[in-house]
């Protein structure tokens, strides 16, 4: 086989339908669209759902719940996921992802205080609960609001 005998696959490269060009094309009159009707004008489309004017599916089924498009929604973690780390460390986001204790930082990380924590660290997130803050701070540990 050389260059020159190379080409497409049979059957993959067809020539588009040329429609409503005459009585001789085997697709002149009515271009394969059967008679009148709804289908047979330009733009005739029905769109998706619709049920011929009954009420759609969509629009019998009772809509429940609500989604708040401004909550903030924070990664949480518990003092104790910290006792993993050296003293000394500097915790940030960065780290728990990587350490894989929050699987992405969402709206920020928020800290809160179940657990016990006895090294001396310096966390870094969004938010701490009062616990939290307590907990970290007695044992000599520095927070950071980022």
């Amino acid at each position: 086989m050389k260059m020159h005998d190379l080409g497409p696959a049979y059957g993959a490269k067809t020539t588009s339908k040329r429609v409503g060009r005459g009585m001789g094309s085997g697709n002149g009159k009515t271009a394969g669209k059967g008679h009148k009707g709804q289908k047979a004008r330009t733009g005739g489309s029905i769109r998706r759902g619709f049920e011929g004017g009954q009420t759609p599916l969509y629009r019998r089924i009772p809509k429940r719940g609500f989604k708040n498009r401004f909550a903030v929604e924070y990664a949480i973690v518990n003092v104790s996921d910290l006792e993993r780390f050296e003293n000394g460390t500097v915790v940030n986001p960065e780290l728990l992802i990587s350490e894989k204790i929050i699987s992405k930082e969402l709206d920020g990380v928020k800290v809160l205080g179940n657990g016990t924590l006895t090294k001396k660290l310096t966390v870094v997130a969004t938010k701490f609960s009062k616990s939290a803050e307590e907990k970290i701070q007695a044992v000599g540990g520095k927070i950071e609001v980022k």
